[in-house]
């Protein structure tokens, strides 16, 4: 069958849209008809090169959708259920998976490699096989995905809003709940409020945190923080500092969460500066391939017992933290409708990300 999709054909150029073949569903792969497709910064982490991919590829790796098709020996999902395509796939039998750490299955280590699980393509075009971001490809009206890549959701959730769940928040909020271990009365620290960042501010408030300090150049960004839970927002670290001192009466932070844009060294010393003793730094933001050094006091790890620690998905398990988020959205305590500033058509998908680059979304919405 033929569908319309945004592709990328290499490092540095724009999503291109165009009517692409895509092929059925094999042994074990569903195809899913989008409803919503977030526009995530990770996304432009493959425009920039900052994630090495193969090209061409499909983008689009955070959306909801409805079963149109299902290959072969798939029981888990039928046509018509709707479901939340999750950027980590988890088969629930790998070694990982078998200890709870379902963001780190063994099929991850296929994400960024461009064809399906058996090593063929989905997707063809202009006598070209097209990759697959994270083997989803949600920037397409239709996409054939892994089942162990589909969470099954109620039927009354809106799909627009599902689709957020997918990636920014669940990476968002597992890095400050799961992650950042944060629990009620700690004070939480969050450097940039993008589309995952403000779901940290959104994790560190339900977790019961008595102080949220969000931090970020941009103005519209600190306000939003505000009114999802933050208690203070700041421009700068060097004007967050005497304000978390002061308020925690020097002990300092529990956690601080580092969702900017792109992770650089210097973060994680001024990080590690916000948190006290027996504090985490969560570096969840993803860095340049080639830095290999970060900056840090070797004296403070050891002697305060403070730690760094990388974050994947928010250290979160896709089958059993999507469908609890949206219960969480359901019951009202999670918010979702106040995180889409614009929806966008998949046609308009390098404005959507220029308006990104200019601040003024929290998270861009693509809706089919």
């Amino acid at each position: 069958m033929k569908t319309k999709a945004a592709v990328l054909w290499g490092i540095g150029e724009k999503w291109e849209i165009d009517e692409y073949e895509l092929d059925d569903p094999k042994a074990g792969e569903v195809m899913v008809k989008m409803a919503a497709a977030g526009l995530c910064h990770s996304d432009e982490h493959f425009v920039t090169g900052d994630l090495p991919i193969p090209f061409p590829v499909v983008g689009g790796h955070e959306g909801a959708g409805i079963v149109h098709q299902i290959g072969p020996g798939v029981t888990e999902v039928e046509v018509g259920d709707h479901v939340v395509l999750s950027f980590i796939p988890s088969c629930g039998r790998c070694t990982y998976c078998a200890k709870g750490m379902m963001n780190l299955c063994d099929l991850g280590g296929a994400i960024m490699l461009g064809p399906q699980l058996d090593g063929t393509y989905r997707f063809h075009g202009r006598g070209e096989d097209l990759g697959q971001v994270s083997m989803l490809g949600t920037f397409s009206e239709y996409t054939v995905v892994p089942v162990a890549s589909v969470v099954k959701i109620d039927d009354g959730i809106p799909l627009d809003k599902a689709a957020l769940v997918g990636c920014g928040v669940t990476t968002g909020y597992g890095s400050s709940v799961r992650t950042g271990e944060l629990r009620a009365g700690d004070a939480a620290v969050i450097m940039g409020v993008g589309g995952i960042g403000i779901n940290a501010v959104q994790g560190a408030k339900i977790a019961g945190c008595r102080y949220v300090f969000a931090i970020d150049p941009v103005a519209f960004k600190r306000e939003k923080a505000l009114e999802l839970g933050a208690t203070h927002a700041f421009a700068s670290v060097d004007e967050a500092w005497p304000v978390v001192s002061e308020l925690t009466r020097g002990r300092l932070a529990d956690a601080c969460m580092i969702t900017t844009d792109v992770a650089l060294p210097d973060q994680v010393l001024e990080g590690l500066s916000l948190v006290g003793r027996g504090g985490r730094v969560v570096v969840t933001a993803v860095g340049k391939p080639e830095e290999m050094t970060i900056s840090a006091s070797m004296q403070e790890l050891t002697t305060y017992e403070k730690s760094i620690k990388g974050s994947l998905f928010g250290s979160s398990s896709p089958q059993l933290d999507i469908p609890q988020l949206l219960e969480l959205y359901n019951l009202g305590q999670l918010k979702l409708d106040e995180l889409i500033t614009t929806e966008y058509r998949l046609e308009d998908i390098n404005q959507g990300y220029a308006d990104m680059y200019a601040g003024i979304n929290l998270r861009g919405l693509i809706r089919f």
